[in-house]
Formats: structure tokens, sequence, C-alpha cells
């Protein structure tokens, strides 16, 4: 196995940067105040993070063997198409449950955030149940 030094000094390169912004977006994860803002943590940083780290051993995998490496090309796929989707699965459901913001967020998603829906009334079951399809009055 004999790799170039140039792209030997690629895949440390790809590999620390990787584990940098991994580890930047765990710190995020966890310091971030709110359930809408711990969402870029995971899915921006540790997706850019584990992106780096998965072509860095594309990279080594390929120069070592005979070939581009399958596994690496298919995780980082797998990666890169079910984290954006995730991400907006989980912060619908959180709009649709009313998680709170931070007191601090310029723009919470809905003005009445702050206040339960109105319960709807036994003469009209319709009334009250989703403030957003009525105007949000």
């Amino acid at each position: 196995m004999n790799i170039p030094l140039w792209l030997d000094a690629l895949i440390a390169a790809l590999l620390l940067i990787g584990a940098i912004v991994a580890t930047l977006g765990s710190v995020g994860l966890a310091r971030m105040p709110d359930f809408y803002m711990r969402l870029h943590g995971p899915t921006k940083a540790c997706t850019l993070g584990v992106g780096c780290t998965m072509l860095g051993s594309l990279l080594y995998f390929s120069a070592a063997g005979k070939g581009i490496s399958v596994q690496e090309v298919l995780i980082t796929v797998f990666l890169f198409v079910t984290a954006p989707v995730s991400a907006h699965v989980m912060a619908r459901a959180a709009l649709h449950r009313r998680v709170a913001c931070s007191a601090h967020t310029r723009h919470p998603p809905w003005p009445e955030m702050d206040h339960p829906p109105v319960p709807p009334s036994p003469a009209n079951p319709g009334e009250g149940s989703d403030t957003r399809t009525r105007g949000g009055s």
C-alpha cells in the first residue's frame, strides 16, 4: 500500500475537519436553548462532519484498494438524503405540537405560540381546534 504524500495529507485534513465540525455540531446540540435551534447542530454541522469523514475514508480505501469503495459512497448518500428529511419531519411535528421557542427568538412560528389552543365547545366541535386555519385570531 503506497499512498502519495499529498493524498495522505488530504485524507488527514478531511478527517480532522470532519472531527472538528462534528464536535462543534454536538456542542451546538447540547448548548442551544430550544428544540428548533437544536435541530441545526445534528442536521447541518454533524452531517458535514460525517460527510468529510466519509470522504476521507473513501479516498483512503480507494487508494489502498482496487477502486472506489462503494460502502462509503452508500453511507454518504444515505446520510445526505435522510438527515434533511428527518429534520424536516421533526420540525413539522414540533410545530404541530406547538413546542415553545426560546424567549430570545425574533420571529416565533406563530404569534399565539405561548397560549394553548382553545378546546372545542360541545355545541360546535370544529370550533377552536386550530387557529391557523381561521386566520390566527
